[in-house]
């Protein structure tokens, strides 16, 4: 029996339910020997990774839950010299908090930061995946339990099928066997409108064609509103070409490696 999260961003809308149903199910609650009281603040063993991206009038936000990946080869437990790391058979990985030392070796360890001190207990905490509640009864962490869109899934992995086949995990813990998989993870997108400023007018129909530096092509045709949008596309250096009958072929450059962009109005003449 081993059971993974499959994390569904097409379904998240950032309602926030799963941080805030994570603090409190942990919070001023002692559930040991799963996991000691979470401090109300200073800690979020599931948070939400907020992204506005692009720029006016085609700006966006995503939302990445972002919680431990209970590891098959967790750099964590791998620091840990008091064996405080505990694997159960459903794949979970908890640190048991009474034989932490305190040493914060593993805080240190985990590539996505989701390992937390407490300064006033002097341990290292995590993610238990509610563990507690699964042996009594839940078929679910708090976290999916609590989310209206099922955005975030927590079963056996041979109930997700082909989907897990589509999944992909977060960078990085991509090389330590994640049990958290993702749907959707945002990459980058383009857009932009295709204007005759002559004629007063947007220009519909007009052809663009995107081309990266690593050999990624795309094309599309402008909408009834002069718009073009590429989306879901890999970081990369881009050039756009946009052509239409009548018109001088218009070419611009769009750096997609570190950022989304909104190239605005983009002016084509006759």
């Amino acid at each position: 029996m081993s059971k993974v999260y499959l994390v569904d961003l097409s379904h998240c809308n950032g309602c926030y339910n799963c941080q805030i149903v994570c603090k409190d199910e942990h919070c001023g609650a002692d559930w040991r020997p799963y996991a000691a009281p979470q401090p109300e603040t200073g800690q979020f063993w599931m948070h939400i990774d907020e992204k506005v991206r692009g720029q006016v009038p085609w700006v966006r936000v995503s939302y990445i839950p972002i919680f431990c990946a209970h590891c098959a080869d967790a750099p964590c437990a791998a620091a840990c010299d008091a064996g405080a790391f505990e694997r159960r058979s459903d794949g979970l990985l908890l640190l048991n908090p009474s034989l932490c030392t305190g040493c914060a070796a593993c805080v240190s360890a985990c590539p996505q930061g989701s390992i937390f001190f407490n300064d006033e207990l002097k341990i290292a905490q995590k993610c238990t995946g509610c563990a507690h509640l699964l042996d009594n009864g839940w078929e679910m962490p708090r976290c999916a339990d609590a989310c209206a869109h099922d955005a975030i899934q927590y079963k056996e992995r041979e109930e997700f099928g082909a989907l897990l086949a589509e999944a992909e995990v977060l960078e990085p813990v991509s090389g330590f066997g994640p049990k958290v998989y993702y749907l959707h993870l945002p990459k980058r997108f383009v857009a932009g409108t295709a204007v005759d400023f002559a004629a007063d007018e947007v220009v519909i129909g007009a052809s663009v064609t995107l081309t990266g530096a690593s050999g990624f092509v795309a094309n599309q045709s402008t909408d009834e509103f002069g718009d073009f949008k590429f989306d879901q596309i890999p970081p990369d250096d881009y050039q756009v070409l946009i052509a239409a009958e009548g018109y001088v072929p218009l070419e611009t450059r769009a750096d997609l490696r570190e950022i989304d962009l909104s190239l605005g109005d983009l002016a084509l003449t006759r």
